[in-house]
């Protein structure tokens, strides 16, 4: 197949996004289909993923495999996203009417929504992904909640209705799908990549540099924007702070929100580190922390809570969102929105012995590999 893989909100630093297209499209590669990734950048670029990206994300799959290939399309800058672009969407249609691909994987649910209707009139199988809650996103401009829902229910029915099936990687992400009774749905988890984050890679020189002295390290790593409610992770460590407990806690990410985070974590032990670009750095860094934070309640998967549970470090994660499918007792905690029920459950994780709650976070992530999310995929994009 030549499968062409569409996403907006694409870069350098865009996190799970970007790491989950390059695993899809590097299995696919595996698999012999001949795969190109269509995305927006500062310029227009034509390049082969046949090795590691500068992100550390690994984009080919066996040595024999096709490599991807990658076109970047000129786009602006969106306003205070922090840097993410969004190509116009004539473009990408006249790229596509050049690409001629036998399979469209879509993700992008905003800027691209029309892309299934393009691929419908062409009579190319698509396949839309749905990477966040749209009811969610709009609560998170203030609406109302009735509103959003209603809102949601009636973008999301025209999404359905445009492509041939919708991928939700979480049953919380195919909620609001359910909600409306679409039936062209279907469920493929993502995975996580278990070499690169392993419990080996624990460093107790990095933890000693890293936690100043503290007994516990504890590490939030992602966006620091809106939607990942970073500020929960630093209140967290203030209520262990007030309590008596010796912690610190290391932000790695950048955002729009890390001049006012600074500011509420003045005081507390809270070191921010920025954007740390090699995966092989985050990976040592996760490996190292005694428990990870994933605060946001938005998130459909959480691939980086993930990668912390494949490094042996438990997680510790908001109720409200999709990782509470992934996290269960013995390998992290999910709790409600409030930094004492967070930081109430990084105590009694701390008071597991270290060997039990490691194992047990490594055993979680063993369930998701890549090539599961993969294999999932494929069938989709075949049945469509």
């Amino acid at each position: 197949m030549r499968i062409v893989q569409l996403a907006n909100f694409y870069g350098p630093r865009s996190g799970g996004l970007r790491t989950a297209l390059h695993h899809l499209g590097a299995g696919y590669a595996a698999a012999g289909h001949e795969v190109t990734l269509v995305v927006p950048g500062a310029a227009y670029a034509d390049e082969r993923l046949d090795r590691a990206t500068s992100s550390g994300d690994a984009c080919s799959g066996d040595a024999g495999s096709r490599p991807v290939r990658r076109i970047t399309l000129p786009a602006p800058r969106i306003p205070g996203t922090g840097g993410y672009r969004a190509v116009d969407p004539w473009r990408v249609r006249a790229l596509l009417e050049h690409l001629r691909p036998d399979r469209l994987e879509v993700s992008d649910r905003l800027t691209l929504r029309g892309m299934g209707r393009w691929a419908a009139a062409r009579r190319v199988p698509s396949v839309v992904i749905s990477h966040e809650r749209l009811d969610r996103l709009l609560e998170q401009f203030l609406l109302p909640a009735a509103w959003a829902r209603r809102g949601a229910d009636w973008a999301n029915a025209r999404m359905a209705a445009s492509y041939d099936t919708v991928v939700c990687t979480t049953d919380f992400a195919r909620e609001e799908f359910d909600r409306i009774g679409a039936r062209n749905v279907t469920r493929v988890p993502l995975g996580v990549d278990l070499t690169t984050f392993t419990p080996r890679r624990h460093d107790r020189a990095l933890k000693a540099d890293l936690a100043r002295g503290a007994d516990a390290l504890l590490v939030h790593c992602g966006r620091l924007s809106p939607e990942k409610h970073v500020e929960r992770s630093i209140d967290t460590a203030a209520e262990l702070h007030a309590a008596g407990h010796r912690v610190r806690l290391v932000i790695a990410g950048d955002g729009p929100r890390r001049e006012w985070l600074e500011r509420r974590a003045s005081g507390l032990p809270v070191t921010f580190l920025g954007f740390v670009g090699r995966r092989t750095d985050v990976a040592n860094l996760l490996a190292t922390a005694d428990v990870s934070l994933a605060p946001g309640p938005h998130e459909t998967f959480g691939l980086a809570a993930l990668e912390a549970l494949a490094s042996g470090t438990p997680v510790v994660v908001s109720a409200s969102s999709a990782l509470r499918e992934i996290v269960r007792p013995g390998c992290g905690a999910a709790v409600a929105d409030h930094a004492p029920a967070f930081a109430g459950a990084v105590s009694e994780l701390l008071d597991n012995p270290e060997p039990t709650r490691r194992s047990a976070a490594r055993a979680r992530a063993e369930e998701y590999p890549w090539q599961a999310a993969v294999d999932g995929m494929l069938t989709a994009l075949r049945a469509a």
